[in-house]
């Protein structure tokens, strides 16, 4: 889906409960098969919630904007450090 069309935009959102359960099963699918997960995208630059909830899935790597990208890798680390104990 092109999220930039003018034509579909408007009915796209990554939060989506059904788009989120899908990129959920495709995480933990590559987990489990011991394959390398990632994200290329703004949904993780523009919803810090959506950052979170990647990091708690287990994907393995993440793409940020520019000009998020000090904001959001602040928030990763310390989202990965809860997960681990160490927050």
């Amino acid at each position: 889906m092109d999220r930039d069309s003018a034509l579909v935009a408007h009915d796209f959102d990554e939060r989506d409960p059904g788009v989120m359960r899908m990129i959920s099963m495709a995480v933990q699918g590559a987990r489990r098969n011991h394959r390398h997960s990632g994200l290329c995208g703004r949904a993780p630059s523009d919803y810090p919630e959506f950052a979170e909830f990647l990091v708690k899935e287990g994907i393995d790597s993440i793409s940020f904007n520019p000009d998020s990208v000090m904001k959001i890798t602040l928030k990763v680390t310390e989202i990965e450090n809860k997960l681990s104990g160490r927050g």
